[in-house]
């Protein structure tokens, strides 16, 4: 009788995109980082990573959905990076891993969507390959990788201080709606940093503000609307004008506030509630001004394995 074939095992995770609800940033560091206080939010826009075993020293990973055109499949894709140092961690050369990715957030879109590829794989490989490492060991090799792979891992509502990387809970009652607004092309964040250092922004200490962390102890929309604020926003607009339009688009239909999200192109719209995001929703896509229009909500959790 003939053995039967079996599919190898395939570990799922599911992680989420951010948008930043404060972004503060100081002046370039000898280092060339940035001091940060961030204030993110992890949002119901997903993508999937899945994890299969390969062999040892071998790390692929293979694209699929939106954009997938635009994201590196060699050494340089976070994912694999984020495989390869754990496995390096682990210190067995019997490890290895296939990846397949599943995407839904924005490439280069500002909403952490390379980082939130990384935190699936760190979190994947880790059960796929029965390891003994704690959220807080996985947090601190995601780091090594990005600013925005711990809190990817974390999800929920956090503050980053640091590089954005050092996280801490922040308080956040209620549920949040938000309407995306996808523009064409991407924005490196490399690029709007520098820009940033052109125009001479940031602040000597960058702190997130008291008016947004309290907006969202209370749970009020209309404050937390009044507070958002994003240091990056003036670099961003200046390597993509067009981006004003799309702001004041959403304004004119009724979001209670707007903002580009993280380095951008990606635009985030606060309604006031779900019944406001799905007319936002409907009547931004009627206005030809972005590419695609998407309605999400948070807080969510960060990475999470799919049963």
């Amino acid at each position: 009788m003939a053995t039967p074939v079996t599919e190898p095992e395939a570990i799922r995770v599911r992680v989420a995109g951010k948008v930043n609800l404060a972004l503060r940033s100081g002046r370039r560091r000898p280092d060339g980082y940035h001091s940060l206080a961030n204030v993110f939010q992890a949002v119901s826009l997903f993508d999937e990573v899945e994890a299969t075993w390969a062999e040892p020293g071998r790390f692929t990973v293979r694209v699929i959905g939106e954009q997938a055109a635009q994201v590196p499949t060699g050494e340089e894709n976070l994912a694999v990076r984020a495989a390869r140092l754990l496995a390096a961690a682990a210190a067995r050369p019997s490890l290895g891993a296939d990846l397949v990715i599943r995407k839904s957030i924005p490439v280069a879109g500002g909403m952490a969507g390379g980082s939130a590829d990384a935190a699936g794989a760190l979190l994947g490989c880790a059960v796929l390959w029965d390891l003994d490492v704690s959220p807080d060991e996985l947090r601190t090799l995601g780091a090594q990788i990005g600013s925005d792979v711990p809190f990817c891992l974390a999800g929920g509502t956090a503050l980053g201080t640091g590089r954005g990387d050092r996280l801490a809970p922040v308080l956040s009652r209620g549920n949040y709606h938000w309407v995306l607004a996808f523009s064409h092309g991407e924005l490196s964040t490399p690029a709007v940093f520098g820009k940033f250092d052109e125009l001479g922004l940031g602040v000597d200490r960058p702190e997130a503000p008291p008016e947004v962390l309290n907006a969202l102890v209370s749970g009020d929309v209309q404050a937390l609307g009044r507070s958002l604020v994003n240091d990056l926003q003036p670099a961003a607009l200046a390597l993509r004008p067009q981006l004003a339009q799309l702001l004041e688009a959403g304004q004119d239909l009724g979001a209670v506030a707007s903002m580009i999200s993280g380095s951008g192109p990606t635009v985030a719209f606060l309604a006031a509630n779900e019944s406001a995001a799905v007319d936002l929703s409907v009547k931004l896509s009627g206005e030809g001004v972005c590419r695609a229009v998407k309605r999400v909500s948070g807080p969510v959790p960060g990475a999470r394995l799919v049963v």
